[in-house]
């Protein structure tokens, strides 16, 4: 059974669901972003079928989260690399990590220690802000009925 697409949806979490809303994609996505680029290290890492890994990446690029690189003599050797499309989902992929260590932890109970590369400094956690800055909570926010209305609180 073929799994449902929600290409015509006006809801923007569905429609991003379906390129990147599978837990293979996303781990790829994640392993790209820590610097793996080869299809034999994205399978050795992950512990993924041939035949997922191939599927997953495919979509991936056809999504234009990964571009596929020829690195090779006569295209023998094939790197996937992220697309701006992709590094745009290191927020996401930051906030899911943290909401996975605070309600879903680790056996050792011991998150990843994620650090501001030139500063050395723990990253903070991800958070919904307002115009002035200060950080919102689903309370804090409504949905606009239309655009008009949308164009009105901005």
């Amino acid at each position: 059974m073929a799994r449902k697409r929600f290409d015509d949806s006006n809801c923007s979490v569905a429609r991003a669901l379906n390129e990147v809303g599978d837990w293979w994609s996303l781990l790829i996505v994640l392993h790209a972003m820590y610097g793996t680029r080869r299809f034999v290290d994205f399978q050795q890492q992950l512990g993924i079928a041939k035949n997922i890994l191939c599927d997953r990446l495919a979509r991936l690029v056809d999504n234009e989260v990964l571009r596929k690189v020829d690195v090779g003599e006569h295209g023998s050797r094939f790197e996937y690399r992220l697309t701006e499309k992709g590094r745009d989902l290191f927020p996401v992929v930051v906030a899911l990590r943290q909401w996975g260590d605070k309600w879903n932890p680790a056996p050792d109970g011991q998150p990843l220690d994620l650090r501001d590369r030139d500063t050395g400094k723990p990253v903070q956690p991800v958070t919904v802000r307002n115009a002035e800055g200060q950080p919102l909570t689903i309370r804090d926010v409504f949905v606009a009925e239309d655009q008009e209305e949308a164009s009105h609180s901005a």
